[in-house]
């Protein structure tokens, strides 16, 4: 008899995902809720049309109990354009916290991707199509607050 794959069964190993609709979306968003990042390690690569974060975020997959952080890549795909908002880009130490990522379809497939910071911030991506990968790419390490994020109620 087989079973289903658990969180369990992949704590150890880095996070490889991929979103192409709004279903995987949905669970990239809540694994990259409360990430963090400077606004230094955003890039925008018109040539290849990827717009990419090197973000800290939370491992909620491991039920934060352990308030760990791991750095991963966050890269959208077939982006045409992008705009921000409330973001000094010239603050190279701004630290920006991503809250929510969203996609509003276009009825070709095309769409607006926009990720909500705190602080009224906001980043809306033009796409063609929906892709986002996200990738770890350090071990996991203690979270500097000791705690898991909290947002009041």
């Amino acid at each position: 008899m087989t079973r289903d794959a658990s969180f369990k069964d992949g704590a150890a190993r880095p996070l490889r995902l991929r979103a192409l609709d709004g279903d995987d979306l949905a669970v990239i968003a809540a694994i990259t809720q409360d990430a963090v990042f400077p606004v230094k390690e955003m890039r925008w690569d018109r040539r290849a049309r990827r717009f990419a974060l090197l973000i800290n975020r939370f491992r909620w997959e491991d039920g934060a109990q352990s308030a760990e952080r791991v750095q991963s890549v966050l890269a959208f795909e077939d982006v045409m354009a992008v705009q921000s908002q409330g973001i000094d880009k010239a603050d190279a130490d701004l630290v920006c916290s991503l809250l929510s990522i969203s996609f509003t379809r276009a009825t070709d497939g095309a769409g607006r991707v926009e990720l909500t910071l705190a602080g009224d911030g906001a980043i809306a991506l033009q796409v063609e199509a929906l892709e986002v990968l996200l990738r770890d790419v350090t071990q996991p390490y203690a979270a500097p607050s000791g705690k898991a994020p909290r947002h009041p109620d």
